[in-house]
């Protein structure tokens, strides 16, 4: 398998200790190296996740958390992941994408993730947000939830 796509709601449980999923997700995290897995995400990812992380934790999922902790964290998600950028060819796949699976709304953020991971050869992507991603498995997009990577490794 080549570089799996980790969705931003991974990254955020994986960094934030306190999060319920938390031991979930490093389960399934671990049991992708184990597998010699290596990692990738996107720039959108890492914007998602600096919005949700210095939102304050009195706002809608925010986590409220200092600047300098943030960058630390984005710090340690650029060295564990591949950060994918747009590319021509991703904004020719997402037009495609929304047209063909009639994407509206909130939902073309998701088309956008998928276009880039398909403009750079990536096929599998590990989310907490499965329903919202399945529409492009006709696309060669693999869907993986942590729950099932950590039951396949005990």
């Amino acid at each position: 398998m080549d570089a799996v796509f980790l969705d931003t709601g991974i990254l955020l449980r994986l960094l934030h200790a306190d999060d319920p999923l938390h031991a979930t997700v490093r389960t399934a995290v671990r049991a992708l190296r184990r597998r010699r897995s290596a990692f990738c995400t996107s720039f959108q990812n890492i914007a998602e996740f600096w919005n949700v992380s210095t939102r304050p934790a009195s706002a809608r999922g925010g986590l409220g958390l200092e600047l300098p902790v943030v960058e630390r964290r984005v710090q340690t998600i650029d060295r564990w992941c591949q950060v994918l950028v747009e590319t021509e060819p991703s904004y020719v796949l997402w037009r495609r994408l929304v047209a063909s699976q009639g994407v509206s709304g909130v939902a073309v953020h998701d088309a956008r993730l998928v276009a880039t991971m398909l403009a750079h050869g990536k096929t599998h992507m590990v989310t907490l947000n499965e329903r919202d991603f399945r529409r492009y498995e006709s696309e060669g997009i693999k869907i993986v939830t942590p729950q099932s990577l950590a039951n396949d490794s005990r």
